[in-house]
């Protein structure tokens, strides 16, 4: 994998990963959270009770996003001061025509 961008604010955090086609998105996050989790712990002893989320999204992107995608991860803080997370989260899934139900969508 190929990090392109990573950044967030507290509640979250966006990695835009240059992956193969091979590698099932499951197996990427638990790549990232379990080699993430280690290295906080053992970089930071202090936070030995941080933990990642169960749950998380993943999406496909092309080529050409790319510029548009590494410039919004950059601009988290900004972006959030008018719009939330969660909102904008809702708004993707409802916009690309996946089901959710809201009860398991923040775990």
């Amino acid at each position: 994998m190929k990090p392109l961008q990573i950044g967030g604010i507290e509640d979250h955090v966006h990695l835009l990963l240059g992956a193969p086609a091979v590698l099932a998105p499951a197996k990427i996050i638990q790549l990232v959270k379990g080699g993430s989790s280690a290295w906080i712990h053992q970089t930071f002893p202090q936070m030995k009770g941080f933990g990642w989320q169960d749950g998380y999204g993943a999406f496909t992107v092309s080529k050409s996003s790319i510029p548009s995608l590494i410039e919004y991860i950059q601009r988290q803080r900004e972006h959030h001061r008018t719009k939330s997370f969660q909102e904008e989260y809702r708004e993707l899934l409802k916009r690309h025509g996946i089901e959710f139900d809201e009860d398991y969508l923040w775990g």
